[in-house]
Order: structure tokens, then sequence, then C-alpha cells
């Protein structure tokens, strides 16, 4: 073999050898970008499952109440229509007691 023909060998072995290289990147690159993309994803997913997992919390929550907030909130409304209940005997209590009274001393023949 000429001593041409020995650089163009050695020529093409180190051009196969930094194609080698470049490809060992490409892909140690990709795999890397591989990794990050499941990662953002896993975070992505479990941020979006701790949301999901508040509104459901919160929906069932309303629905079957707080039983803190719902025994106040009905105690209340309670009260409030007891109040209103009296307030409306009291008014008419002096006019039915006349007129029990009434038909009790009134004689009948």
């Amino acid at each position: 073999m000429s001593s041409s023909d020995r650089g163009g060998i050695q020529a093409l072995l180190a051009a196969e050898q930094d194609a080698q290289r470049i490809v060992a990147n490409a892909r140690a690159a990709k795999t890397a970008r591989l990794r990050q993309a499941k990662e953002e994803a896993e975070r992505e997913v479990a941020q979006y499952r701790a949301q999901r997992e508040a509104e459901f919390r919160k929906k069932l929550s309303d629905s079957s109440g707080d039983s803190g907030a719902n025994v106040k909130r009905l105690e209340s409304e309670t009260n409030d229509k007891i109040n209103r209940l009296s307030d409306d005997a009291a008014k008419v209590a002096a006019e039915v007691t006349a007129l029990l009274m009434n038909y009790v001393i009134t004689v009948k023949n």
C-alpha cells in the first residue's frame, strides 16, 4: 500500500470516529431530553391531580356539608323562624285571648 492510501484510510477512520462521537452525543442528548420531558410531565400530572383532588374535596364538603358549617347555618335559620313565629304570636295573642274570653263568657239560650 502506498502512503496516500494509508493517509486516505486514516482520514476515513478519523471521520468514522468523529461520526460515532457525534451520534453518541446526539443519543445522550436525546436521552437526557426524554428524561427531562418525563420529569416535567410527571410534575404537571402531579400538579393537575392535586388541583382536581382539591376541587373534588371542596365539592364533597359543599354537597355533603361540613357538619360544623351546616349545623351552624341550620341553627341560625331555625332560630330566625322561631323568632318570627314568636313575634307573630305576640302580635295576635291579645286578640285571640279576647276572642276566647268572649266565647266563654257569652251565654246562649
